[in-house]
Order: C-alpha cells, then structure tokens, then sequence
C-alpha cells in the first residue's frame, strides 16, 4: 500500500490489547513518506490526517507531530503524489515530496537544519518579546503612567505591541485565520482569540477610554500581557524544539556512524573515494582502528570488529576470510580486505536507519484517546471562555468588563492541546531510537504497545534458544581403544571431511587442522549409516550402531556411555579403527550461553515461557531443561506452530513468538508480537514486528522491559497532559475565586501553557537513560 509521512493523527476506540495489523497492502499501491511543517499540536495533525484521507485514492494516512512528517499508503492509479501534498498545502500547512536520490544522511542534514533554523527563529522572537514586554511591565508599574504628561505612553504601547504581533506573532494568527478558513480550529485560534480579545479591549481603552468611563470602568491596558504572552509561548515553542531535536539523536548518530570515504583498489594503487563512489565488487582496504565504510565480505588478513552499534554487543568480533563485515562497525588491530557487498540503501546501516524512521512515523492505538479528546478540545475551551466571560460580566459588578476579558483571555491562553498531541509519539521516538542502540528494531508504536501487554513468550527451539548449527559435545574412548583421543579425531575427521552429511561438519571442525594432514586414499558413504574408508593405511568407519554391527564390530563397552547421551538428546556416532571400537562421539545443536538467563528474565517479567519445535519430544525436552523451561510443544510442523500460538491465543494469553527461520514465519505473524532473531532469515524479519540485531534472546528481554518503560512513560503523559487542562482551565475561569480569591493573571496562564509541552517531551527522554537489568 502507498502510505505518505505526514504530521497528523486520526481517532479511533482503543481496545485492551491493539490489534496487530493484518491487511496485506493491495497489489500496485505505493507508500509516499514526506516531511509538513506548521503543525504545532494534535488538532493541526487531525486536519491534515483528514486532509490525506479525503483525497480519491488514499488507503490509509499516518501524520506525526514529532517528525513532522506524513506516511500515505495509496492507488497510484487514482492519485498522484502531487495531489496528495497539494490536499495539504490547500489545509494551509507547508508540504513537499522528498527529493529523489537522497541519501538518509542527507536528509537528516536537511531536518536538522530545518528544526535548528526553526528553534533560532522562536529563540530570537521569543528573546526579544519578552524583553519588550518586561520593559513594558516596569513602565506600567509605575504610578505617573497615567498622569497627562505620560498621555502618550498608551500610544506607544500600542505600537510596540501591533509590532510584536505582527512580527513575532504573525505565525499565530496567519494559522489561525487560515483554520477559520477551513471551518477548524487549533492552537493557534486559541491563541489568536485570547490575544486578539486582550489587545482589541486596550486599543479601545486607548482611542476612546471615555468609553469606559462614563460607565465607571478604568480603561485598563493589556497591551503588556499580550507582549508577554507571545514571548513565553514562544520560549516555550523554543524549548519544546530543542527537546524534539534531542529525541532524533538516536537516528543522526546511527547515520554518523558511516564513514564520508573509503579506501579502495583501483588501477594498481589505494585510493580514497566518497562512499557514493563505491561501487559492488570493490576491493576495499581496512586499517587498525578504522570504521568499516560499506557492507561487504572479507577477502583476505583477520581482525576482530567491534559490532556493538549493530548488535548492542560490547564484545569483538573475530573476522576472516568468507566473514561478513558492516559498514558503520569498528575495526580493531588487525588489518584486512574486504569486496563491497550491499551498497547505499540497501546496506545494513540504511536499513536499520529506514526501519527506525518507519517505526517514528508510526502511531500508536493509546494515542487515539488523546485524537478523540483533541478532535473536540478547541470548540469545548472557546466555549468555556464563551461562558467565563458572560459570568464574569453578569456577576462581578463593576469590574465585570475587565474581569470577565481578563478571565476568559485566561482560559483561551492556558488551554493547551500540544500537550495531548506529544504525549505518545515523544515516548515512541525516543523508545525506538533507544532500542536500536541496544541492539532491538522495533517497528513502529503499535508494535510498542503490544510488546507491553504480553504474557506469554514462545521460543522457537533451533538458532534461537538453540546455537543452530551442530557440535561435538562428548568424547568418549572405549576402554581397549588401541589410539588416543587426538588419533581418533584426526582419522574420523579426515574421514568426514569427504562426507556430505549434514553432522560431518561438526566433527572436522572438533579434530582442526589434524584432519588435513591425514591421508584419506579411499572413500565410501553408507546412506542411513555413515561412512568407511582408507585414512593414512588404517581402515576407519564412522556411523551408528547398524553400520558397526554390518561391519562387525563389537560397541558393547560403549553401550552405556551411548545410551546416557542418547537420554540427552545427543546424536551418537561411533568410531572404528582397524575394525576395532575405538571410540565415540556425541553431535548435538547445544543452548546459546545466554539462553539460560534469558528465560529467568522472562520469568522475572511475568511471562510464561513455552518452547515450541518440530523436533523430537526427547530432543525437545533435553533442551528445555538445558534452558529452564518447563512447557514444551514439540513435532510440529510450521502450520502447527501457528496453531500452537492460536490456542494460546484462545486461551486469553497476549502472545510473543521468537524465530529465526522460514518455517517460523506464519507463527510470527500469528503472534501478537513477532519477533525475529537478525541472524535469520529475511522472511522472518518481515513477519516480524521486533527484529534482534544479535543472537542474543535477552536483547528480547530488552525490547519487552523497553516496551512497558515506554508505556509506562506513555501512561504518564497523557495523565499529565489532560490533568493540567483537566484543572488549569477551571482554574483560569475563577471557579475558585468566590471560595479563595485565587484568580490566574493571563501571563501566568502562557508561562503554564507553555511549559506543559516542554514537560511531556522532557519525560519521554528519560527514556533515553533505559539500562538493560
């Protein structure tokens, strides 16, 4: 489906546990992602949401606030990307489709430079109004203002003031007539209105304040409040984008982490060469200490990397030749070739940095209570103002004009929908970007969200709680064995090394370099059975008990040993010398070294913990005691899986399910959360909704305690964005005037409003501080 990034929000119920999205994109739709700009609060994005939507041919549209982008999925055949933009540029806000060929570095230099140019705009307009305004408060102060020598002031009062709003303030109000134009409201038509109230009551106090006082009314001026007013909003917008800025540090230091140059081969020499000049196939030169330009595979020399921005891993990585290295990750002291691979945006470093930018683009299903509340904010507080003032004017005698402006200019300046609109995109950006550096790609608040309802987690057995890949665990001599151990394997493995079964790996690989040495000078593979031959002039036969017994040779003083690792889930291969037992050797796929700890911080979160394979119930449960799990689902072939998570499903458990494989992919999906180990398939990571940049299950338990942190954090700022209205605007009304005498001056009311939005983005970058336990 084409899906456009846009600054907008649309509403929608909320159910106890959001639904994971399902709807395959139809066939030809097109996603379009491109930045907006003036959005500053969540009724600016419902009008530009529902601006995209109402365009023919759009499937679906997602407008954040925080990146001030939109994601349109529609039918190029009914749409064009113009239009689109243009349904947004015609609602009064700014909008462009992103440049084509630009690279993610690129494009962050440009955000960056539009929300530093944004933030010395506020910073510079809010400085100097506040200035101006303190200025004007001192001089109003003072007790002679109002003495026939001082007639003038109220004139040059005026002028200041016209020329604060129609340079620092003319934004407010072009937005707001704008929004008038369109039959909407936002925050800047609150703004506008208790600004404009305030001000149109001082010019008239200022051209004709008999008008006042044949009716016993001081011609109060407010032209310092209006000032004021605009300065702190302003401070406060300064404030709330500098704070935006710091939660896209995730995503510029992951796209600082590729290098400007690359060191590359050509015509006899080394060369340096801007990135974008590498082409595939090149041979490129690393140094000790450098980073890795591109993606590629190591030719020749060996080093260990540090792949820590990658994986969340701290510790190195040894590399040789046929290894894969990462653009973006540390060389250490060796020194190596490497042939270019996957370059620009299909490189590694371009895809994480996509997924993340897809991931803060996203909204999650708790944001709707904020959308539903924000769709209906504006026209509830103009009327509430509406009510303050006719109450003030019926009820306060003969400072009921003053009151009843001051009052309802009050509650039109505290109100604050921002607030509402930042509360859950702020924690998902800055979760997301966290999580990358820990090694954990999460896609999207959605995914977040879920992530922190489960209560159940269902591993995969093979590569995820397991290593993967076969080993040899045990070796065992038998006790009239006419060779020793290093003899044994150096025979077996250079045996095997002429096999194709999927187990002689794993052999060759325990006997080292002793098994090229050996002489294999014949060769015969048994199907069901194993292997024989002629290695160094000594007849060898490597296979299970049927082959020994065909070959008549007597294991009986192994039995035992054999019988034990078998009740272990290891696969047991014989060795025969001379037609003799010589020994034998246990192959078996053994438990990550983390899988252990991982399941406790499962059980630590609550979580069920359920192993679910398509091996052999033996094999199955040797694992899952290996690993501390105590429910086991084994024999199951992928549908099966998948069925295995849908009666967990039925059986009310908010599901997690872990893989690496194609075969893990429909049960993936069919979770709740699908989560894929990186090392995996690719199939697998598109199933899934969190992808582990490392092998490593306890990155799973990171996502998920960064989930509920995240929630958590989400929980506190919708509780704070809609207690301060919750109580702020009955405040600002007077309703504890007759009881206390407490009424809100409207400065106050802005230096409140305004720091409502810089607390709620403050709170979600504590996220930023998460530490795994």
């Amino acid at each position: 489906m084409a899906r456009a990034m846009l600054p907008v929000m649309g509403a929608a119920p909320q159910p106890s546990v959001p639904p994971r999205p399902v709807a395959p994109p139809a066939p030809g739709d097109r996603t379009l992602n491109f930045p907006v700009t003036g959005m500053h609060c969540a009724a600016c994005v419902g009008r530009v949401q529902v601006a995209i939507e109402h365009a023919p041919g759009v499937r679906s549209a997602v407008v954040n606030l925080m990146t001030n982008t939109a994601t349109v999925s529609f039918d190029p055949a009914a749409v064009s990307p113009e239009a689109i933009v243009e349904a947004v540029v015609s609602t009064g806000y700014g909008a462009e489709l992103p440049q084509e060929h630009q690279s993610a570095a690129e494009e962050q230099d440009r955000q960056d430079a539009a929300r530093e140019a944004e933030y010395r705009d506020y910073v510079r307009k809010g400085v100097a109004s506040l200035f101006v305004g303190v200025a004007m408060m001192s001089v109003m102060a003072l007790p002679m203002h109002r003495t026939m020598s001082w007639a003038w002031l109220p004139w040059l009062m005026l002028a200041i003031t016209t020329a604060v709003m129609a340079w620092a303030g003319r934004h407010f109000y072009t937005r707001a007539w704008m929004a008038f134009r369109h039959h909407s409201a936002d925050m800047n038509t609150l703004i506008s209105v208790g600004t404009g109230a305030a001000y149109g009551y001082s010019l008239v106090a200022t051209v004709a304040p008999q008008l006042f006082t044949r009716h016993g009314v001081a011609p109060d001026l407010y032209y310092e409040a209006v000032v004021v007013i605009i300065a702190l909003i302003l401070v406060g917008n300064a404030l709330e984008a500098r704070a935006k800025g710091a939660t896209a540090g995730a995503v510029r230091r992951l796209i600082d982490l590729q290098p400007k140059s690359a060191r590359v081969l050509r015509d006899g020499g080394e060369r340096d060469v801007p990135v974008e000049q590498v082409a595939e196939g090149d041979e490129i030169v690393v140094r000790p200490g450098e980073r890795i330009p591109v993606d590629g595979v190591v030719a020749s020399g060996t080093s260990a990397v540090d792949e820590s921005m990658l994986t969340g891993e701290p510790m190195p990585v040894a590399k040789g030749a046929g290894d894969r290295v990462v653009g973006g990750t540390i060389n250490g002291r060796g020194s190596f070739h490497f042939r270019a691979t996957t370059l620009g945006a299909d490189s590694t470093l371009a895809r994480i940095v996509k997924m993340m930018k897809d991931a803060q683009g996203t909204r999650a299903p708790i944001q709707r209570i904020a959308d539903r509340i924000s769709s209906v904010f504006v026209p509830v507080v103009l009327s509430i103002a509406i009510a303050t003032f006719v109450t003030w004017y019926l009820f306060s005698g003969s400072e009921g004009l003053v009151r009843s402006i001051a009052s309802a200019v009050t509650v039109l300046i505290i109100a604050c929908p921002c607030a509402m609109g930042l509360a859950v995109p702020t924690a998902v950006m800055v979760a997301t970007g966290r999580g990358a550096e820990l090694g954990v790609l999460i896609k999207g608040g959605a995914a977040l969200e879920r992530a922190g309802a489960l209560t159940t987690i269902v591993l995969d057995k093979t590569g995820t709680v397991t290593e993967g890949k076969p080993v040899v665990t045990d070796v065992r001599l038998a006790p009239d064995a006419l060779v020793d151990e290093a003899t044994m394997l150096a025979l077996a493995g250079a045996l095997e090394r002429r096999s194709e079964h999927p187990l002689a790996g794993a052999i060759v690989a325990r006997a080292g370099a002793s098994a090229e040495r050996a002489t294999v000078s014949a060769f015969e593979a048994i199907a069901g059975q194993g292997a024989i031959g002629v290695v160094d002039g000594r007849s060898v036969s490597v296979g299970n008990a049927a082959l020994m017994r065909d070959w008549a040779v007597d294991v009986s003083t192994l039995a035992d040993a054999a019988d034990a690792l078998a009740a272990d889930a290891k696969t047991v291969v014989f060795v025969a010398i001379d037609a003799k037992a010589a020994g034998l050797l246990a192959v078996a796929d053994p438990i990550k070294a983390t899988s252990r700890e991982a399941v406790r911080r499962f059980r630590a979160l609550g979580l069920d913990v359920v192993l679910l394979t398509g091996d052999q119930q033996r094999a199955a449960d040797a694992i899952a005691r290996a690993a501390g799990i105590t429910r086991v689902i084994a024999g199951v072939l992928p549908d099966g899986k998948r069925d295995a998570i849908q009666r967990l499903q039925q059986e009310g458990k908010v599901v997690a399910m872990i893989g690496d494989g194609i075969n893990d992919a429909p049960a993936l999906a069919q979770a709740d959360v699908g989560i894929a180990v990186g090392t995996g398939t690719d199939v697998a990571i598109e199933a899934s909704d969190i992808t582990l940049m490392r092998g490593d299950l306890r990155a799973a338990a990171d996502a998920i305690a960064i989930a509920r942190a995240t929630m958590r954090t989400m929980r506190q700022n919708l509780f704070w964005a809609f207690a301060y209205n919750v109580v702020g605007i009955p405040l600002a009304a007077g309703v504890l005037y007759p009881a206390f005498g407490l009424l809100l001056n409207p400065i106050i009311a802005s230096a409140a409003m305004a720091m409502s939005s810089v607390s709620v983005v403050t709170n979600s970058l504590r996220l930023r501080r998460y530490r795994p336990s």
